[in-house]
């Protein structure tokens, strides 16, 4: 298809809703994209098996994961950027003087590095998946980690962005920040899949709301901001649609003429 189009969805708070539920007007218009021939992709701060029921269901198999770490185009992994494991050893050993926890991430599975916490459950809870992190203090040791996710309060996270500077910080939850290698991000991610598909910027989309979406609205050419997005995220986008309860994906689709 030469006027082929891409389009990347983040998930929380874009494909689904405050109940972590998919709209159906939603997954109509995915599927009406994809009968048009479009790519249709996913772009979030989610772990690959955070979302797999999702991807079933769309039958979407491109993905940008753990906020641009971990990419996958049609199935096969096309770019991996691992955290620097000396600086997230430093890190862990930090957080446990400050009884904030922290939970490992690779492509698999994710360990927490104390047996339980409040915090952890808090907030891993809201994203309403099956898995839950399980106690494993040496999962960093001989693995590539992603991600990792350290549990403290809105503030808290400052000390740590002055002493390590290897690592970019993001809060998604009010206990909850994740932690990504420096200059990562979802981005840099949708870039390795375009580049790979030659896809020009001009039928390049992306759908987001979060924090985490800012870089991917700032500089894909046809972005878009849920109605449900902070204003200091809206004002990356070039459209603003309704929001995820109010069918946002399909009006947004039809702002941008892709359906």
């Amino acid at each position: 298809m030469t006027n082929q189009s891409i389009i990347f969805f983040d998930i929380d708070g874009t494909l689904l809703n405050h109940d972590k539920e998919l709209p159906l007007s939603t997954k109509e218009s995915i599927f009406k994209l994809k009968e048009l021939g479009h790519e249709v992709a996913i772009a979030t701060g989610r772990a690959p098996f955070m979302f797999e029921d999702l991807r079933k269901e769309l039958d979407i198999n491109t993905y940008v994961s753990y906020n641009g770490q971990y990419v996958v185009l049609k199935g096969e992994v096309l770019y991996t950027n691992p955290l620097k494991i000396s600086s997230l050893e430093k890190l862990t050993e930090a957080a446990l003087q400050n009884n904030h926890p922290v939970v490992f991430m690779d492509h698999e599975d994710m360990k927490a590095n104390v047996p339980e916490h409040t915090y952890i459950k808090e907030s891993i809870d809201t994203l309403k998946i099956s898995r839950f992190p399980t106690h494993d203090p040496h999962y960093y040791k001989g693995r590539n980690l992603f991600q990792t996710l350290l549990f403290c309060p809105v503030g808290e996270e400052e000390q740590y962005e002055r002493e390590f500077h290897d690592f970019d910080f993001i809060r998604w939850h009010p206990v909850s920040v994740d932690v990504l290698p420096k200059g990562g991000s979802k981005e840099k991610g949708i870039e390795k899949i375009v580049k790979n598909l030659g896809i020009p910027k001009e039928r390049q989309y992306a759908f987001g709301d979060g924090l985490n979406d800012i870089e991917m609205l700032s500089t894909v050419k046809n972005s878009v901001a849920m109605g449900n997005a902070e204003e200091y995220v809206k004002v990356h986008a070039k459209y603003i649609t309704k929001s995820v309860e109010e069918d946002g994906i399909f009006h947004g689709l039809q702002m941008v003429g892709l359906l």
